[in-house]
């Protein structure tokens, strides 16, 4: 396995999820800071909006408005002008749990999950993928699936999504209206391995961060159809959570990594980094609702 070495951009944050890279400027969202931040080349942050219900997935409209999803209402927020928040869509009737991450397409379809119970006192339980049409019409996709996290979309209309407690990343066909058939396993991994946050490269590899350990399996992984591991970045003392490419040509892998135990992630307690490395490969434009 081909192994990389990551550089410190950014820190002094709390837990960050749902990187994205969009108009040249990196995007995150704290969840235990409950703010969607935006980071300069330098890795200052700026306060894009505050969401009393705690940030996760974060997306674009085809007119460039941002979309985040609200974890503890299950609610997925439009983000104005000076932070000004708006209801886009209301997923309770879907939702088994906190809203989770979210993937919004270049044609304006996006797709949220939830964790479907709640962490630290439920024990897990299937839950659904829901799909939010271009209208703002809010339907179920077919299928369960367990605390679905990342996502990421090929060229050829495949869906991926990362399925955390059943160490697998799963694919779906996406059909010209949007919605999601023939779901099925794209890659089986070890039960070592909890893929979180997904980024899909140029070569059809997908990166994942193995999230709730801090042990020597921490790390972002790339892996290809089929299962076979290829690449990994080590993280030390921190969880690997998500990643996603940006910078010139989107050859840079950007990484959050948290150092949190699930008892301090229940408790709110984490401090948060974001980390970059060369992995020699670039993203693809759009897969990630860029």
């Amino acid at each position: 396995m081909k192994l990389h070495t990551l550089t410190e951009f950014a820190s002094g944050h709390r837990f960050l999820e749902g990187l994205r890279w969009h108009d040249g400027a990196l995007w995150a969202s704290d969840f235990f800071s409950r703010k969607v931040l935006t980071f300069a080349p330098d890795g200052d942050a700026t306060t894009v909006a505050e969401i009393p219900g705690a940030p996760s997935g974060l997306g674009f409209l085809p007119d460039g408005t941002a979309l985040v999803v609200s974890q503890a209402d299950a609610t997925v927020l439009r983000i104005g002008p000076g932070g000004a928040l708006d209801t886009y869509a209301e997923l309770g009737d879907i939702a088994g749990g906190p809203g989770n991450d979210m993937l919004v397409t270049a044609a304006g379809h996006a797709y949220v999950g939830n964790f479907g119970f709640t962490i630290g006192t439920d024990d897990p339980r299937p839950t659904a993928l829901a799909h939010i049409d271009p209208r703002g019409a809010v339907s179920r996709v077919e299928g369960q699936v367990l605390f679905p996290n990342g996502m990421a979309l090929t060229p050829d209309g495949v869906l991926l999504l990362a399925e955390t407690f059943l160490h697998r990343i799963t694919a779906f066909d996406v059909a010209a209206d949007g919605s999601l058939s023939n779901q099925r396993v794209w890659a089986q991994l070890a039960e070592s391995f909890m893929p979180d946050g997904i980024a899909l490269d140029a070569d059809g590899g997908v990166w994942f961060g193995n999230a709730l350990t801090m042990g020597d399996d921490s790390g972002f992984y790339r892996v290809l159809e089929g299962g076979e591991l290829t690449d990994k970045v080590p993280v030390t003392g921190a969880q690997a959570v998500a990643c996603t490419f940006g910078g010139d040509d989107l050859g840079t892998l950007y990484m959050s990594c948290n150092a949190t135990t699930l008892e301090e992630f229940v408790q709110g307690r984490s401090t948060a980094v974001i980390a970059t490395a060369d992995v020699g490969r670039c993203g693809v434009p759009g897969s990630a609702g860029t």
